[in-house]
């Protein structure tokens, strides 16, 4: 056991705090989107932190945060946006909760509301096994309405973005508005 006291912080501090010292944006962004999907801590309390904090070594934070600001939840979803913005692709909304009428329908990781088209981030460890069924009544309920869904994988994301851009660029100008109303991500 050591001597001393121990420390505690408030969450933002810790966020702000670790991501001075790792290695890379992705590894920022994990931190920064999880504390916040996590309810650990809000944007507010982090841009607050940030304000605070040294400018030195914060540049990784300021990018990740206007991510979360963006509606960005995870890393995939982070490596989603980059490819877009990359690709000169129109802008989504990132993760809208979509409604027709009082009808919950979902949380698209991506939303292009002119094109009635969603995209989603689906990984093994967040949607398999028992979110399987819950991924598949949601893309059910979606494509009740039009929704054309589109489903892409981290690893398609990093190693195949040119099929990814492909397949979104298609969706887009096949799509069409539907009567779908998205509130932005919370």
């Amino acid at each position: 056991m050591a001597d001393g006291a121990v420390r505690f912080t408030l969450a933002a501090r810790a966020v702000a705090d670790a991501s001075r010292e790792l290695g890379s944006l992705r590894e920022v962004r994990a931190v920064t989107a999880d504390a916040v999907q996590r309810n650990c801590c809000r944007l507010a309390d982090l841009c607050e932190e940030l304000a605070r904090a040294p400018r030195r070594h914060s540049g990784w934070l300021r990018e990740a945060l206007d991510e979360v600001a963006d509606g960005v939840r995870s890393v995939a979803e982070g490596d989603l946006r980059d490819l877009i913005i990359r690709a000169g692709l129109p802008r989504p909304m990132f993760n809208p909760r979509l409604f027709v009428g009082e009808e919950f329908l979902g949380k698209p990781d991506a939303w292009w509301p002119d094109a009635g088209v969603a995209a989603e981030v689906d990984s093994r460890e967040w949607h398999l096994p028992d979110d399987w069924a819950a991924t598949l009544a949601r893309h059910a309920r979606m494509g009740r309405y039009g929704i054309v869904v589109l489903h892409f994988t981290p690893g398609q994301i990093r190693t195949k973005p040119e099929q990814v851009v492909t397949d979104i660029r298609a969706a887009l100008l096949a799509g069409r508005p539907l009567g779908v109303r998205a509130r932005p991500a919370a």
